[in-house]
């Protein structure tokens, strides 16, 4: 079997999918997408097809390995995200062959479903309270939040308090047991971040997500002498190389590398089974497409340190378009009790509506990152 073609489509909310072709008549999907860069992206996995092309798609540790090791300048958001998506779409073909879910691939699942987490409030947080009520009467067991608007390196008491009222009033409103994740989104530098995590510590949370941006992780040390809150990071890091301190260092209680971002299914797995063996556990970051989630969902099955899901249905940053829009059966995602049952149809386990797909791609995106300026007139973290 060899690779023929591949097409890319730029589709609405913030999406890019690729359709990789063989002249067996197999496709295999995939997910290469940096969220406001989805041109940028798509320039580079062009330039990786070149080699793909006429290539055995079945050979997928030795095509990722040269993707990644044939580029003398490596790593980051784009290529990784680049060899994410095709590293996908060859998985998918594979499991088609084969006619099994990737996960068999992989050795077989530890577990039939996994817990996944809904959004609420939005960029800035508001009336949190009542979605995460809707939330909870729609069945889902855990939830997550934007912790704050853009903060100052020192910033004000009164932002902490407006944190604090939103979280104790989710509390008030759905008890003790919902899981609650805050994500601090990187809008927090570690002054407030230690003040912040202190604050939060009575609510009993899930975890606190990205505490610092993951360029300032050497600050996870103080922050985890300073509270007993989980801590999660890990969207913005790439490769298990990007991992390894991490997770040496000894200071992150759950990794959240993103399977369009750090290299796909082959690289993530890789990444999760280093974590595991730091004790480590593992919940995929996924506001993306469907594609995105459902690689998540193989690896979920596989890794036995992964405990919960996100995913991005219902979404803020969803607008016109949604995550079940894009396949034949939205079923396969459907949240039953606050769990997803892992799919196990062929490849990634979804059928491509692929007439929508080319309709939607004429219209496209040109989706950016929201920037945000402190009174002061600089520029703020988002």
């Amino acid at each position: 079997m060899k690779i023929t073609s591949y097409e890319t489509f730029i589709v609405p909310p913030r999406w890019l999918f690729l359709k990789i072709e063989t002249d067996e008549g197999i496709v295999g999907w995939g997910e290469p997408i940096v969220e406001g860069k989805a041109h940028t992206v798509q320039a580079a996995v062009s330039e990786l097809m070149d080699f793909l092309i006429g290539k055995d798609p079945m050979r997928i540790e030795d095509h990722w390995q040269v993707m990644y090791r044939s580029g003398f300048y490596r790593g980051g958001p784009i290529l990784m995200s680049a060899i994410a998506g095709i590293d996908q779409a060859l998985w998918d073909i594979k499991g088609k062959f084969y006619n099994a879910p990737i996960y068999q691939l992989l050795g077989g699942a530890c577990r039939d479903s996994i817990k996944v987490y809904s959004w609420i409030g939005g960029d800035r947080p508001s009336d949190v309270a009542q979605d995460a009520m809707e939330k909870v009467r729609a069945g889902f067991t855990a939830i997550k939040m934007n912790a704050t608007e853009e903060l100052q390196f020192i910033d004000s008491y009164e932002k902490i308090d407006q944190v604090i009222a939103r979280v104790a009033a989710i509390r008030d409103v759905v008890g003790p047991n919902l899981g609650i994740g805050v994500d601090f989104h990187g809008r927090v530098h570690k002054p407030m971040a230690k003040v912040l995590a202190k604050e939060l510590e009575p609510f009993r949370l899930m975890f606190i997500e990205e505490p610092v941006l993951p360029e300032n992780n050497e600050a996870l040390r103080d922050l985890a002498h300073h509270t007993n809150i989980p801590i999660a990071t890990g969207e913005r890091m790439f490769s298990r190389w990007d991992f390894k301190k991490l997770l040496e260092d000894g200071y992150v209680d759950i990794i959240q590398p993103d399977l369009s971002h750090a290299g796909g299914i082959t690289e993530c797995k890789k990444i999760a089974s280093m974590a595991e063996a730091y004790d480590v556990a593992l919940a995929p970051h996924c506001p993306l497409g469907p594609i995105a989630l459902a690689a998540c969902l193989q690896l979920d099955a596989t890794a036995y340190n992964a405990f919960i899901q996100e995913q991005s249905l219902g979404i803020h940053y969803n607008k016109g378009n949604d995550l079940l829009d894009y396949i034949v059966d939205p079923a396969v995602f459907s949240y039953e009790g606050g769990y997803v049952t892992i799919p196990d149809g062929p490849g990634l386990g979804i059928t491509i509506n692929e007439e929508y797909v080319r309709k939607m791609s004429e219209t496209g995106h040109r989706w950016r990152n929201p920037v945000w300026r402190h009174k002061d007139g600089s520029v703020a973290e988002w």
